[in-house]
């Protein structure tokens, strides 16, 4: 346990790191009534941090010593150089440790060759943080994008559920998607807090979209995988889908999620017109291998 003296240390690193962001850093709005607090108040880092006001008020008080996971937290929300991150978990009398280190990861040969045999149902291959492992044609067609010309970097389900503004008119129901999508995700930071890359993709769009902000500080949870989809498909029309996801026994941090119809119904005629207008869009499955 660390020492009173340490843990007050930490709350006044914590007070003055604080004091030094103003809201416009962090991606909050800023308003026209005046601001009682320099910087940032104590119920804005502990929302952004995804704990409550209670835990993080106690924390500047030196009340108690808080987690790794929690230090990772903060890192990101106060914006922490290297330096400033050893020298938070030093106070905490924590070990940074060295980031877990893995290699990229490419869509798993069995799931892509399921993938493959897919000729009218949408399929994408998803790994960890989200990111878009391999498509074809059809999902290309059913979301509008040529994923192949996005940088792999950016190539994230996630990030262009928020980014892309043709995916809130895609989806008849957005923000139900996109919230249980930010579930899905801090389910992933959960378990492994000190994912760098994890780090910057909520740091980056809980800048940018307020809603991501919010939904990351709540306590949602996803529900199960597999249901229906309501689409606003721009060529297809209306598309009700039923969707579910295969996980790769070999590497589970992958999963195939395909979209579908029952034979006959106007969704799968509808799914039909679309992969005869793909043909025309794509030449084939693609996955990471892509430039």
């Amino acid at each position: 346990m660390n020492s009173s003296a340490h843990r007050k240390e930490l709350g006044q690193f914590l007070k003055a790191r604080r004091a030094e962001l103003s809201p416009r850093t962090v991606g909050l709005p800023e308003t026209d009534r005046p601001r009682r607090v320099t910087g940032l108040r104590r119920d804005e880092v502990a929302v952004l941090a995804s704990i409550s006001t209670t835990y993080y008020t106690r924390l500047e008080q030196g009340r108690i010593t808080p987690s790794a996971a929690v230090l990772s937290e903060l890192v990101r929300v106060l914006h922490l150089s290297d330096a400033q991150r050893d020298q938070l978990f030093e106070l905490a009398g924590k070990d940074v440790g060295e980031p877990r280190r893995r290699a990229p990861q490419k869509a798993h040969p069995r799931l892509q060759a399921v993938l493959n045999e897919l000729s009218v149902a949408p399929g994408m291959i998803l790994g960890r943080h989200l990111d878009i492992l391999a498509w074809n044609p059809m999902a290309a067609a059913l979301f509008g994008t040529d994923f192949a010309k996005i940088p792999k970097p950016q190539r994230n389900y996630v990030r262009r559920l928020f980014t892309d503004p043709a995916m809130r008119t895609l989806y008849a129901d957005w923000e139900e998607s996109a919230r249980n999508t930010v579930a899905v995700l801090r389910q992933q930071a959960a378990a492994c807090p000190d994912d760098r890359r994890l780090t910057a993709l909520v740091g980056d769009l809980s800048v940018s979209d307020d809603q991501f902000r919010t939904w990351w500080g709540g306590r949602h949870v996803a529900p199960r995988a597999g249901g229906t989809k309501a689409f606003n498909h721009p060529v297809a029309g209306e598309l009700t889908l039923g969707w579910d996801a295969l996980t790769c026994v070999a590497d589970p941090d992958q999963q195939l999620i395909v979209w579908a119809a029952e034979p006959d119904s106007r969704a799968y005629e509808g799914l039909r017109f679309l992969s005869s207008w793909a043909v025309t869009q794509q030449d084939g499955p693609a996955s990471d291998t892509a430039a």
